[in-house]
């Protein structure tokens, strides 16, 4: 069809909004609520453009033939500021006042009072002042995570984001996941920083700090130092957190290898014992807290693995103290990871003492710019022993269908032993849902791979309609690690690119299989005897609780 904006007869999509056909034609619209994966609730009505006449929220109007838009009149100027006004903060590095600067406005009238920070359980923080109520937040825990753990209260200019029912924030069933702060534009809502207490261990002569590094934030860290996505920078970080004064550098892909190693063990018991399935897979903490909120009835169902980074704390704290004769005391483990609901899972008392301190993908980069170290001219070192070799397919956990792909390599070898496969394909790629089949000894084992909360919602919903699974692979953020919510905020989808680097670097890796995994051998013939041994089961297995729905 044909409309006319801003004087020129164009032809449009009537599929799509007039914010997307104005963005198409080079016509920049503001907005503040709109997140393109979710569209809009015309909330902020900061993108007013008038149409015949009427003043319409471009993000949620579509087109009608004929019809004449204009973007740039004295009336919608004057709207826009107006909204805008309500919303402008007084911290001038915000980004809506940064918005509000760009449209000519001086002093406004409607500043409000300045509010408290609040700690918001033990992942989140949130600055009350720099909130402008767009929104965003509160839409991706809805239609994104489907938990609702946030909402709005109030009406008008006291219109404010909160917990359900005005909870605090850990008294609500939030999964920690930290999607709400990728999407917050304003920093108003952060990660609850471990970073000075860091600084602080590694300032203790008496302490012998150990950092450990999960496969996402290689993918992703060189974001932060203007690399282009997807750039792996395994070797610079490593050299990075040396010169910062880590005692020892740790891959935590060696720990994703142990774990499907035990997972793995895992499976095929239940294959060989007749269940109980679906088995599902225990390494995202976000959704392990969703489960106890939500269906602790699928306790039974999780495999009782502890997350990868746990693991390698675990170890770090028994082995390793005991190999270089040390009291566990004096060792402080810092998982470097690009999650939020990890600095949740290091607090539970069924595992505090592994891990120490959890630093996300942005706090390791404040942490390194801080001392001017750039990841530009870091020259590429290797990860300490015992602890630093690893597999592709430990790599690869970093993406949504990683750890199914993982397990089922390991499954398959150790019961079949014949040619394997290494791409599963059924896993890999964006789809919320995944699933297929594999044939592993002769037995048909079905799997599904699901990320994102509502997906795992659907999911679950799917197995009590009578779908018949025996393996399942969750995970609570959209893409799975290399998009969790202590990555880089970006307003791109940026899976492709950083999946792509796990990946590569999976083809590249001379040792694919977890269970070939040298230093994983080692470990068992030195330490834990075998899979699933009473000191394994000790030292990498855990327990789960059930929490109240809200």
């Amino acid at each position: 069809m044909n409309i006319e904006l801003d004087g020129r007869e164009i032809e449009v999509d009537e599929e799509n909004t007039l914010l997307e056909i104005c963005r198409q034609e080079g016509k920049e619209i503001p907005t503040k609520c709109y997140l393109k994966e979710i569209g809009s609730d015309s909330r902020c009505r900061v993108c007013l453009v008038e149409v015949d006449g009427r003043l319409v929220t471009s993000c949620s109007t579509y087109p009608k033939k004929g019809s004449k838009i204009k973007t740039d009149t004295e009336r919608v100027l004057e709207a826009r500021e107006k909204n805008l006004e309500l919303m402008k903060q007084k911290k001038d590095s915000s980004e809506a006042y940064k918005l509000f600067k760009e449209v000519g406005l001086g002093n406004n009238r409607f500043d409000k009072e300045d509010h408290k920070l609040e700690i918001m359980g033990q992942s989140l923080l949130r600055e009350m002042e720099e909130c402008v109520n767009c929104g965003r937040c509160v839409k991706v825990c809805d239609h994104i995570q489907g938990v609702h753990a946030i909402d709005f209260a109030g009406r008008g200019h006291e219109s404010r984001v909160t917990p359900h029912r005005e909870k605090k924030l850990s008294e609500v069933a939030c999964i920690r996941c930290g999607q709400c702060i990728l999407r917050c534009e304003e920093d108003a809502l952060k990660e609850k920083s471990h970073l000075k207490k860091v600084e602080e261990a590694l300032s203790d002569k008496t302490k012998f700090v150990v950092a450990q590094t999960a496969p996402a934030v290689r993918a992703s860290l060189g974001e932060l130092f203007a690399m282009e996505p997807g750039t792996n920078v395994e070797g610079e970080m490593v050299a990075a957190l040396r010169k910062k004064g880590f005692d020892r550098v740790f891959d935590t892909v060696f720990g994703a290898d142990l774990t499907i190693v035990e997972e793995a063990s895992e499976l095929i018991e239940r294959i060989k014992g007749g269940g109980p399935f679906p088995m599902i897979t225990s390494c995202c903490p976000a959704w392990i807290i969703y489960m106890e909120h939500f269906h602790p009835e699928l306790k039974k169902n999780v495999s009782s693995c502890k997350s990868p980074h746990m693991m390698v704390g675990a170890l770090t704290k028994t082995f390793f103290a005991e190999k270089m004769d040390k009291n566990k005391e004096d060792i402080v483990v810092v998982s470097i990871m690009p999650c939020t609901s990890k600095k949740f899972e290091v607090s539970r008392t069924e595992m505090k003492e592994d891990v120490d301190y959890v630093l996300t993908t942005r706090e390791t980069a404040k942490m390194f710019k801080k001392e001017s170290i750039d990841l530009n001219n870091m020259e590429k070192q290797d990860f300490d022993d015992p602890m630093g070799i690893s597999t592709g397919a430990g790599k690869i956990f970093g993406a949504t269908g990683g750890v199914m792909e993982a397990a089922i390599r390991t499954a398959n070898d150790k019961l079949d032993g014949g040619q394997i496969d290494f791409r599963l394909e059924e896993v890999r790629g964006e789809h919320g849902i995944k699933r297929g089949e594999v044939d592993i000894d002769g037995q048909k084992v079905r799997f599904i791979v699901a990320h994102g909360g509502k997906n795992i919602g659907k999911t679950i919903e799917m197995l009590d309609d009578g779908d018949e699974v025996h393996f399942i692979e969750f995970m609570a953020c959209p893409g799975g690690c290399v998009c969790g919510g202590g990555q880089p905020r970006s307003e791109n989808n940026l899976f492709p690119e950083r999946a792509a680097a796990l990946y590569i670097s999976d083809e590249n890796s001379d040792l694919r299989l977890s269970h070939n995994n040298p230093a994983v051998k080692k470990i068992y013939d030195d330490f834990l005897d075998e899979p699933l041994s009473d000191k394994s089961e000790k030292l990498l297995h855990t327990f789960y609780l059930e929490r109240d729905g809200f």
